[in-house]
């Protein structure tokens, strides 16, 4: 295998997580927190989720970062906006994500990414980097029927291990998915294995980058 040059975060010392639904974070991000957070267990993990509160998927989304994240500690909040009606929602959404920024200051940023056909995804995308003005964001995917999968412009290989374990925790922790036709263990290894062949590596996830800025004088001596 050829060797791939990596750029890293050697202070990483919390995490902003961002999704609209239940299970978004851990089916876009959820291989590169289980890597993430088993090399860095005093990490700080924030996450905000903007709709299933006061339902059982907001019990299932607690129970999977919690084991996604381990041993990390998540602190996670979980809002009732409308599923599928967000646009509409808009001031809210943005209050909360500006809420969410007001409380901590991240690393690093995983929220939707910009091309996401879904609506209530986009309309997140768009909103973060508005308020997340200084940390750099990974735009995640989510396999979905909608058929918006793209040319992604940053990888994180998975192990055999973690690709395994993802595809397992996400059966486990979100019952209330199992009746979706894509929701299959297939069909997640199968987007990791070809995120994995786009950087020579069996299994991986990809993420979308508008901006990031680098620092190449930082700790050359």
């Amino acid at each position: 295998m050829p060797d791939v040059q990596a750029l890293t975060f050697p202070r990483l010392r919390s995490v902003a997580l961002l999704g609209a639904h239940c299970d978004d974070l851990a089916i876009g991000a959820g291989g590169a927190l289980l890597t993430l957070c088993a090399h860095r267990p005093d990490l700080e993990v924030h996450a905000l989720v903007l709709s299933g509160g006061g339902t059982e998927r907001a019990a299932e989304e607690q129970a999977a970062l919690t084991e996604f994240c381990a041993p990390a500690r998540v602190e996670l909040t979980v809002l009732d906006l409308p599923d599928g009606r967000m646009p509409a929602h808009w001031n809210a959404v943005k209050d909360a994500v500006t809420a969410l920024r007001g409380r901590v200051t991240p690393d690093l940023v995983f929220a939707p990414q910009p091309a996401d056909r879904h609506q209530d995804h986009r309309l997140l995308a768009e909103i973060v980097p508005t308020v997340f003005r200084d940390q750099p964001v990974l735009g995640y995917e989510i396999l979905k029927w909608d058929g918006d999968l793209g040319q992604p412009t940053v990888y994180q290989p998975l192990t055999e291990e973690v690709a395994e374990a993802k595809a397992d925790l996400l059966a486990k922790h979100y019952p209330s998915q199992h009746g979706r036709d894509w929701y299959t263990r297939d069909a997640f290894l199968g987007l990791a294995r070809l995120r994995g062949v786009q950087q020579h590596t069996r299994y991986a996830e990809a993420f979308y980058v508008d901006k990031l800025a680098l620092a190449l004088g930082e700790g050359a001596r």
